[in-house]
């Protein structure tokens, strides 16, 4: 069983990761996105935003880091964390008419005054 200093810090983070999400959410549409989905889910993963680029599905993962030690947001995203992004988004593909092209990109968001960065085609898929 969980403490309760334990379940208030889980929850603090699960709020902690909508509030992020919905404020990359937020600066991508303002950068002409549009948003498909959020928070998809296969058995290899799950995908965070789902957003369409022109013709361009893109699948974005969403890190919030406090700062920069150990790497920042944007070095979380390992090679085993974009592996299952990948499978992930392959999942979504045989399930989802895509019209053109797919990328990966990241949304950084770091500090509690958030600096967003967003890395486009932060690695490829195939």
């Amino acid at each position: 069983m969980m403490s309760n200093n334990t379940q208030k810090r889980a929850l603090e983070g699960k709020i902690k990761g909508i509030d992020t999400e919905q404020l990359a959410c937020d600066y991508l549409q303002s950068k002409g996105l549009q948003l498909l989905q959020r928070n998809f889910f296969s058995r290899y993963g799950e995908i965070d935003l789902i957003m369409r680029d022109k013709k361009t599905t893109v699948f974005i993962e969403v890190r919030y880091r406090k700062n920069r030690h150990y790497g920042g947001a944007a070095a979380s995203v390992t090679p085993a964390k974009q592996q299952r992004i990948i499978k992930t988004a392959l999942s979504y593909q045989q399930q989802n008419i895509m019209p053109d092209g797919m990328r990966f990109d990241v949304v950084a968001v770091e500090g509690t005054a958030p600096k967003i960065e967003w890395i486009q085609n932060a690695f490829a898929g195939f």
